[in-house]
């Protein structure tokens, strides 16, 4: 046998659920009792009703606590100014706090201010 086939170290999809989970971690930790029963959920794709125009890259389910994340329409739709790990990394926690924002009436800017202030 020529060489075993491993699993890579980290693919696309594993990153990308380690910047969720992360970063959910970091606003459960500064909003404990808004977020204490947060449940974020990664799936590949939306189901798209007929009718709707558009893909959506998360739902909120708030009698559920629940987010959901679609990986490939934020992967894939949303643009960036620079294509690089940083980047797409920024690009998936802006979705996190967008999500969560929504989920508990908040501004995303308002989850952690002191994270985005540019000294």
């Amino acid at each position: 046998m020529p060489g075993a086939s491993l699993r890579p170290v980290s693919t696309r999809r594993d990153l990308f659920e380690q910047t969720v989970r992360a970063t959910a971690e970091y606003l459960v930790d500064e909003w404990p009792n808004e977020l204490s029963q947060l449940r974020i959920d990664v799936m590949a794709m939306p189901e798209q009703p007929p009718g709707v125009n558009g893909v959506a890259r998360w739902r909120v389910i708030p009698a559920q606590h629940r987010v959901i994340l679609f990986r490939i329409p934020i992967e894939r739709m949303s643009r960036l100014h620079r294509d690089d790990d940083w980047h797409r990394r920024m690009m998936v926690e802006n979705c996190v706090f967008r999500a969560v924002g929504e989920l508990i009436g908040k501004d995303p800017w308002d989850l952690a201010p002191d994270r985005f202030r540019h000294w």
